[in-house]
């Protein structure tokens, strides 16, 4: 039977989702902690002494079913933008906050630890990232090491303290026993394997070519991690045990080991929140039950990272930072899906499917990527996988119209193109000057359109704000935007005055970079990810 578990000053549910997986972002992490009662661990993402941007993506690859490998680089905002972050949490008063802290000695663990200390239930201290140099595993490799950073920790703070250790150290349960002789009253066991390398075609897929490895592939290894880490120290001391569980004969395992709380992150790739509150539910059923059934295993997701090669038959807007790539393959794919663009050793970006026979994507140039990406030429190949996020349905009959702002044009127009079988379509497009309004007459096929330009020269002169406010619509049309924030901050609140918020939905662009649902990095201000949940999602 599922039991509660003392930890620090409260009794909670023994369940965790480990820091780095889905719950990186604070609304994300309260939406997460709320609606799901099973877990009893709330734990952040890595916090260290100073913001640290990251690797570029691709931060994730899939290299066989269930199997990951991750180098995201300890990306964070730093401690003191964090607090102010953590000072907008609100979460129940049965569930632990454990802040995962990472630095590079034992005096910026501390600095970090008495920055957050006053708004966390204690901390885990990452001494096992297999992949960012200076941290984490190569300090979690010397005992001596772990036992003055523990020492250090536990002597600045009240909290309670844990130690996430890495499966790479040949002696993991004395690296324990150092920790808790340290001061430590616990342990994390285990962080990612490796690190590892992941390859397409001779390309290594993360750009940090390394990284670590996670899924079911690594259980064994957590199971004996846990095992050692057990008979090193006794009954009596914590142990987290995580690494590659899916199911309750999963956890039974884990326990059977030695863990107390255990750690679910890799399989939860391509659940929705529907799916995660279900799963949970079932995964205790099915522990009660002794392992003899596995309901929770229903609510798994085979999720698709394979790249495939492209190669661009068609430039439309060639001489524009707007440009259309018309591909040589077709994708199926759902009107508000979207693809990731990967070009070996530049990067990878998400890109709505413009049109899926072909594959089409409007790019506007921002950055390094898209601008490699606008200077392919006719003939020229990259990779793309996908499609990911998930369509709308609407009723026969409706009203649509389709709100596209700059390179938002680009996400609406599958919409047009498929709902004009059965809606009346209306399409609001607006850009700075006509050489950002491409793929007009494709607009034209499928409905009205209304033009507007910042400097007039096609259209209404103006916002896209002036053509929905110069509109009719009635009374319960169903509005699909897609732009920059400020864009459906604006129309938003005309939206509402003639329908309904359930139908009114908005895309935008949020930072998205695995689309599967674990980075949690596309998070919305309600804690929706959006890779998952949308990218269209209702207001």
């Amino acid at each position: 039977m599922i039991r509660k578990i003392r930890l620090g000053d409260k009794e909670v549910m023994p369940f965790a989702i480990p820091s780095g997986i889905i719950t990186t972002q604070i609304p994300c992490l309260e939406k997460i902690a709320k609606e799901i009662p099973e877990l009893g661990v709330s734990t952040t993402k890595s916090i260290g002494p100073e913001p640290i941007a990251g690797n570029r993506e691709p931060i994730l690859g899939q290299y066989m079913p269930g199997c990951f490998i991750n180098a995201v680089g300890l990306t964070n905002s730093g401690p003191k933008k964090f607090v102010k972050e953590l000072s907008e949490l609100s979460l129940p008063a049965n569930k632990f906050l454990l802040a995962s802290i990472f630095g590079k000695d034992a005096g910026e663990f501390v600095y970090v630890a008495k920055t957050l200390e006053n708004h966390v239930d204690g901390f885990e201290l990452n001494l096992s990232c297999p992949h960012a140099k200076g941290y984490g595993m190569q300090l979690g490799q010397d005992s001596q090491v772990v036992n003055k950073i523990t020492q250090e920790v536990v002597r600045n703070t009240n909290k309670l303290v844990l130690v996430k250790l890495t499966p790479n150290a040949g002696n993991i349960g004395e690296i324990a026993k150092s920790a808790i002789r340290g001061g430590a009253q616990g342990v994390v066991a285990i962080n990612t394997v490796g690190p590892g390398y992941y390859s397409v075609n001779g390309n290594p897929v993360l750009t940090n070519k390394i990284g670590g490895l996670s899924g079911r592939g690594i259980l064994p290894i957590g199971v004996k991690c846990v095992r050692d880490i057990r008979q090193a120290l006794g009954e009596e001391i914590l142990i987290i045990g995580m690494g590659g569980i899916e199911n309750a004969r999963d956890v039974i395992e884990y326990s059977v080991a030695g863990a107390n709380i255990f750690g679910i992150g890799s399989s939860l790739a391509g659940m929705d929140d529907k799916h995660l509150s279900d799963y949970f539910k079932s995964l205790i059923e099915d522990i009660n039950n002794h392992g003899e059934t596995d309901y929770a295993s229903r609510f798994l997701q085979e999720v698709d990272m394979n790249y495939r090669q492209v190669k661009i038959e068609e430039v439309i807007n060639s001489n524009c930072d707007f440009k259309i790539l018309k591909t040589n393959q077709q994708m199926q794919a759902s009107p508000g899906q979207f693809v990731f663009a990967w070009i070996p050793g530049v990067g990878e970006k998400p890109f709505s499917v413009m049109n899926d026979n072909p594959l089409t994507l409007g790019i506007l140039e921002r950055g390094e990527f898209t601008r490699h990406i606008n200077s392919l030429r006719e003939g020229d190949s990259f990779y793309v996988r996908g499609p990911y996020g998930q369509s709308v349905d609407i009723p026969k009959g409706s009203n649509v119209v389709l709100v596209g702002g700059g390179c938002g044009i680009a996400g609406v127009y599958l919409f047009a193109k498929r709902l004009s079988e059965k809606s009346n379509i209306i399409s609001l497009l607006a850009a700075k000057d006509l050489d950002h309004l491409p793929y007009l007459k494709e607009f034209e096929r499928y409905g009205d359109i209304k033009i507007a330009t910042e400097d007039g020269s096609l259209g209404k002169k103006g916002l896209i704000t002036n053509l929905v406010e110069s509109s009719n619509f009635k009374q319960g049309t169903y509005f699909f935007n897609c732009g920059p924030k400020a864009m459906v901050n604006a129309v938003l609140p005309l939206e509402l005055k003639v329908s309904y918020p359930e139908r009114i939905y908005s895309s935008v662009d949020y930072m998205t970079r695995c689309g599967v649902g674990i980075c949690g990095s596309c998070s919305d201000e309600k804690g929706r990810r959006t890779c998952i949940e949308g990218p269209f999602v209702s207001t």
